[in-house]
């Protein structure tokens, strides 16, 4: 007896510690593989949108900085300092007039002295200029370019050598100068002397990072700048990666003195005949409606830019690259530029 519950016994501890059978083993590899491939799958599709999201933010981020660089700018355009109307600044010039200031790598005849056009530009391409570069020689065909011109909003109470100025009068007429020396019969309680400021943006299909195999388009500025080497012209990188810029510009048509003077009536293109002051001298620009995109620095892996884009006066068919893009747009109401009187 004791013999037959010792074999009962291991008998017992036999089947206790028996393993899994094949199709046991079989059915928990394919659960187990199962679970590990949806896991997988989370993290991938997971890691996909995070590096998505990044990108696109990235894009956002560098169009909010490019916008609030030109913002800043536009919406000064026009201040003049004392005097609220660029008439009352002598010294100015148009482009059909005799040169008045010897301004080095100018764009065009006294365009940076041009003040009657604060706001100014062109319609889808840059026009050709003689402060050309090798950046704007690559300028974007389809792109708008947009000229502010201003002051400083701080006076100088020494101005620089070879450096434009307005010697903006409170009660008597304004001057444009050269610097240093300030124009005689100006008093120091009624007038000062404000930096003048001048900025043309426009596209360039290359930058500063471009490389032979991916040319990286840019915002650029002819800027007017000074020294002593004397007033000139430069060109500068503002933000690469911006791809097209267009402009629109919001128009009051209404006469002075009407109810709504001083509100948008209409968005139109640079180049239109409601910006002509010969046929609408009572016509003022209120507003500057800006698009812009912008395109990421390298290609992204795995991705295809199959849309189109539509904005302002453009519509810009598929890419069909592997770049990144984002079309953002702000509208800016200027604080200077007043109806006529």
């Amino acid at each position: 007896m004791r013999f037959a519950a010792t074999v009962k016994t291991s008998a017992a501890l036999r089947r206790t510690h028996s393993g899994l059978t094949l199709i046991e083993l079989t059915v928990a590899l394919a659960i187990g593989a199962f679970l590990l491939l949806g896991a997988m799958t989370v993290f991938v599709q997971g890691r996909t949108t995070f590096r998505i999201a990044e990108s696109t933010s990235r894009l956002y981020e560098n169009a909010q900085f490019a916008l609030q660089r030109l913002e800043a700018d536009i919406r000064m355009a026009g201040y003049w300092g004392l005097t609220a109307r660029s008439n009352s600044v002598a010294g100015r010039a148009g482009p059909a007039d005799t040169v008045a200031f010897t301004v080095g790598n100018d764009c065009a005849n006294n365009w940076s002295v041009d003040l009657n056009r604060a706001v100014d530009g062109s319609n889808n391409g840059l026009p050709t200029l003689a402060c050309s570069s090798r950046y704007s020689r690559a300028a974007q065909p389809f792109a708008d370019m947009l000229v502010v011109r201003r002051v400083a909003v701080e006076p100088d109470p020494e101005p620089d050598v070879g450096t434009l100025y307005v010697q903006s009068a409170r009660f008597r007429e304004s001057r444009l100068f050269l610097g240093p020396v300030v124009p005689a019969g100006y008093a120091a309680s009624t007038s000062q002397a404000h930096r003048l400021i001048v900025n043309g943006y426009y596209l360039s299909r290359e930058s500063t990072i471009s490389e032979r195999e991916n040319p990286v388009p840019s915002l650029r500025v002819k800027t007017l700048a000074g020294g002593s080497r004397g007033a000139r012209v430069v060109d500068q990188e503002v933000f690469p990666g911006v791809e097209d810029m267009q402009v629109q510009l919001g128009v009051d048509t209404d006469s002075p003195g009407m109810p709504n003077r001083g509100l948008v009536d209409r968005y139109v293109d640079f180049g239109s005949p409601l910006l002509d002051p010969a046929l609408h001298p009572d016509n003022v620009i209120v507003a500057v409606r800006l698009w812009l995109r912008v395109r990421a620095e390298r290609p992204e892996q795995g991705f295809v830019d199959l849309a189109s884009y539509d904005y302002a006066d453009r519509r810009v068919p598929a890419p069909g690259d592997r770049f990144r893009r984002v079309v953002v747009e702000r509208t800016i109401y200027l604080r200077n530029l007043r109806p006529a009187t």
